[in-house]
């Protein structure tokens, strides 16, 4: 059960780095809550079944601050990447 904890943090911590990070119009709502929350579940499990107990703060630290952190990493390549492409759109347009 601890492991909703986790997610729900990520998640919360993910809706905030969305605000944080420029470029919402170029990417949807729910990508870098989906993200946090993803790699948060994936690190909590992978950990747990390592046999890092609940009452470790690496386990806190990793699972809910590291999948934020992963997570703004990729929004920003997301962001980056989506600017690139439309850039290289209008360039091929003519606009």
């Amino acid at each position: 059960m601890y492991i909703l904890l986790a997610l729900i943090g990520a998640c919360a911590l993910g809706i905030a780095a969305h605000f944080l990070i420029g470029g919402r119009e170029l990417r949807g709502v729910a990508v870098t809550p989906a993200i946090a929350t993803a790699i948060a579940a994936v690190v909590y499990t992978a950990m747990q079944w390592a046999g890092v107990g609940e009452g470790s703060i690496w386990l806190w630290l990793a699972s809910v601050l590291g999948a934020v952190v992963l997570a703004s990493v990729a929004t920003v390549a997301l962001v980056a990447s989506r600017r690139r492409s439309d850039a290289a759109a209008r360039a091929a347009l003519g606009i």
